[in-house]
């Protein structure tokens, strides 16, 4: 066929009943995503558990919404009315090889991770939160702390099988399809009649390293990237093959309070700088940084009323405005005794020149040395609190909207904000960020991706006044973005969420989302795939 055509083929694996739950607690527990979108509703939950299942239940069914475990900021993954899909049978890893990994939909990141770590390999753009599943961070894009270094899931997906609504399957390997110089694929299906044309959106999409909003589009693009961050919104992919580095690198993890946010950016250039050159020159004792996270004195605030940080052992000092997260990436065969021994000579008159010493060095030169906590490599017990600080900030956040919910008005929902800004504008964004929110009275903490300059404002909302001020300064978070050259969404999606849906108008204008509406049209005459995701009907 053309390269820019695709045959499909019929399903295959078991054809057997597929397991459908209509208990109102197991149907009960999947009707809201962590975004606590309000209004979920399904009747039944259905759970496939091969290619030929979920084939057969998108024929038979009028609206159904894919779900994995359901950790989406979007609402994305709330149903409302459509038969629910998980992909929580499809769990198998199915091969591990020297450069790639073939998994099924319905694996966590966390077995993921833990299946390669035995074999000496490493996949690095998942997410922060280990359990959401391959399915749903293809469906997203997702990124994660480390897209500085490493990109976001888009560049790590190689192949992908895709079941389409009407029951075909696409088996798409990265570089074999590539849309027409006209703009636009052919897919030639094999359970209905004749092919289909797919026109690629002719809308520009922003350039930064992370965005997951609406459908990719670019000339010449891969037919892989079409599915990849689309959501569930054109079929369910039930397996991928993804890249995997052949070695793992030895991390450590470095907690670093600061009294100061300019201290803390300025910290935060630095190490990027340096991580670049250590990158471009290929040199064995540079400092290889692969993310910074950073948490607001709010967030901290949070942790602390939550007594996480005395938990975890880990301590805030008093006047602390914000705190950073470093991953630093080390030779695979460094060492725990090792790193101690060069952090505690890195004060020395001539200590060792190596990549920890310098990083202390940095620290040092920034003042904070003293105050940091850190996990050198192989201390697991220790890395796993550090990352559980950081964890527990929208644990906390989420915590809180959900009893706001119960306890007051059932609309309330998570208000937040997913921001990227080329990094040379990050501090204005911080400083929108900061006047927006405040100006409105609203109890917000701040957290995200420095290295990547990416901000998740999340408002904690006493009323749902404050849900639909939250939304307002988003709106106004979202046109200044666009004005530094950034995105108003970054990485976790559009969802069902209106404003995030506006934000998504912003960015390509109506005509944009009708081309977006086109693509789905073609693919999904009968709209049955998560309707209201991203754009309505």
């Amino acid at each position: 066929m053309a390269a820019h055509a695709l045959r499909a083929r019929r399903p295959e694996g078991d054809p057997g009943s597929v397991r459908i739950e209509r208990d109102p607690d197991l149907v009960g527990a999947r009707l809201e995503d962590a975004a606590h979108f309000p209004g979920g509703h399904a009747r039944e939950l259905a759970l496939p558990a091969s290619e030929a299942q979920v084939a057969d239940l998108l024929r038979r069914s009028t609206s159904v919404l894919p779900i994995g475990a359901q950790s989406s900021l979007t609402g994305g993954a709330t149903p409302m009315g459509e038969r629910l899909l998980s992909t929580a049978r499809l769990n198998r890893i199915e091969s591990i090889g020297a450069g790639c990994v073939r998994v099924q939909a319905g694996v966590s990141i966390a077995e993921l991770d833990r299946a390669l770590e035995r074999a000496g390999r490493y996949y690095p753009p998942g997410p922060t939160f280990a359990g959401a599943f391959v399915g749903g961070t293809i469906a997203t894009n997702a990124a994660g702390a480390a897209t500085f270094k490493y990109g976001s899931t888009r560049t790590w997906v190689e192949a992908l099988t895709v079941v389409l609504p009407g029951g075909d399957v696409l088996d798409i390997e990265r570089g074999a399809t590539l849309a027409h110089a006209d703009g636009y694929f052919e897919l030639d299906l094999a359970l209905a009649s004749g092919p289909i044309r797919v026109n690629v959106p002719t809308y520009r999409m922003p350039p930064v390293p992370k965005l997951s909003a609406g459908y990719f589009a670019a000339s010449g693009m891969d037919l892989i990237d079409l599915f990849i961050g689309s959501e569930g919104t054109l079929g369910v992919v039930t397996a991928a093959t993804l890249r995997v580095l052949p070695v793992r690198p030895a991390v450590c993890l470095a907690f670093v309070p600061f009294a100061t946010r300019r201290a803390a950016l300025e910290l935060a250039r630095r190490l990027r700088d340096v991580a670049h050159e250590t990158r471009r020159s290929r040199d064995p004792r540079g400092v290889d940084v692969a993310a910074i996270e950073h948490m607001d004195a709010r967030s901290l605030a949070l942790i602390m009323e939550d007594g996480v940080d005395r938990a975890q052992g880990v301590r805030v000092p008093s006047g602390t405005e914000i705190a950073l997260l470093v991953t630093l990436e080390l030779p695979p065969d460094t060492r725990s005794d090792q790193a101690f021994d060069e952090i505690g000579r890195s004060r020395d008159p001539h200590p060792p020149d190596t990549a920890l010493v310098r990083f202390c060095s940095a620290l040092a030169d920034a003042g904070v040395l003293d105050e940091v906590e850190i996990a050198v490599p192989g201390d697991r017990a220790r890395a796993d609190q550090l990352l559980a600080v950081r964890e527990a900030v929208p644990f906390a956040v989420n915590e809180r909207v959900g009893r706001a919910k119960r306890a007051g008005d059932a609309r309330i929902e998570k208000t937040a904000a997913d921001l990227i800004v080329p990094f040379d504008r990050l501090d204005e964004l911080l400083t929108i960020v900061d006047r927006e929110f405040a100006r409105r009275g609203l109890d917000t903490a701040v957290w995200g991706h420095l290295s990547d300059g990416n901000l998740h404002p999340n408002v904690i909302p006493r009323s749902l006044a404050d849900v639909e001020a939250g939304k307002e300064a988003i709106l106004a978070c979202g046109r200044e973005v666009l004005r530094l050259g950034g995105a108003p969404l970054a990485e976790h999606g559009v969802g069902r969420n209106l404003v995030k849906q506006e934000l998504l108008r912003m960015m390509y204008g109506e005509a944009g989302i009708e081309e977006m509406r086109r693509v789905k049209r073609a693919i999904d005459p009968e709209w049955k795939m998560a309707p209201g995701v991203l754009f309505g009907r």
